[in-house]
């Protein structure tokens, strides 16, 4: 087998995964398409707002797209999973903007891709191709033109300060599924 997660630019295999809720702590801004830059910088916000209440992190920090709309204003959310979400006695967020949340369990489709987030769109591309080929369906809906996805997210897991390299950039893609245990759901291969 040729894994092209090797190479950058390439995603690696999909993989289909079963993950349990796992807490996280947010951002949830509308932006209008070519306006990510502005979710981006509220990376530093969450981490910094997290550390402040001692949390613990549960892995990398992630743009999660609720509601997607090329042609207007995307939902995305910019979080970092924490091991448990604050307690009612945390103090308030920064200007209310910090929310808790959890991400769903279910099965997820997960790629790695290696190199520059400019390369992310074809990795997606390739993702949703994949799933179609095996005739699996997303946990998403459409209402008025908008995708509403269930869970749809790309964690970032190198560190620029410490990898300035984009091309040694990891980012895994991770996209919910329907439940595969629904009837009218077909095809797909499960890996424990």
């Amino acid at each position: 087998m040729n894994d092209t997660s090797e190479r950058p630019g390439n995603p690696g295999p999909v993989t289909v995964v079963r993950r349990d809720e796992q807490p996280y702590v947010g951002i949830l801004r509308s932006v209008p398409p070519g306006g990510f830059a502005e979710v981006a910088h509220q990376v530093p916000v969450v981490i910094g707002w997290a550390v402040d209440q001692g949390l613990e992190f549960a892995g990398p920090p992630f743009f999660r797209y609720v509601g997607i709309d090329m042609a207007a204003e995307s939902e995305v959310e910019v979080g970092v999973p924490v091991a448990a979400t604050p307690g009612p006695s945390a103090p308030p967020s920064p200007e209310g903007d910090v929310r808790h949340g959890v991400l769903p369990s279910g099965h997820y489709a997960t790629v790695l891709h290696l190199g520059s987030p400019a390369g992310l769109l074809d990795a997606t591309r390739r993702l949703l191709a994949w799933a179609a080929g095996e005739g699996l369906e997303w946990d998403m809906n459409v209402v008025d033109g908008v995708e509403r996805w269930g869970c749809r997210m790309e964690s970032y897991r190198t560190d620029p300060r410490v990898e300035p390299d984009t091309a040694k950039w990891e980012t895994e893609l991770a996209f919910r599924l329907a439940d595969l245990n629904q009837p009218g759901v077909h095809g797909g291969r499960l890996r424990p």
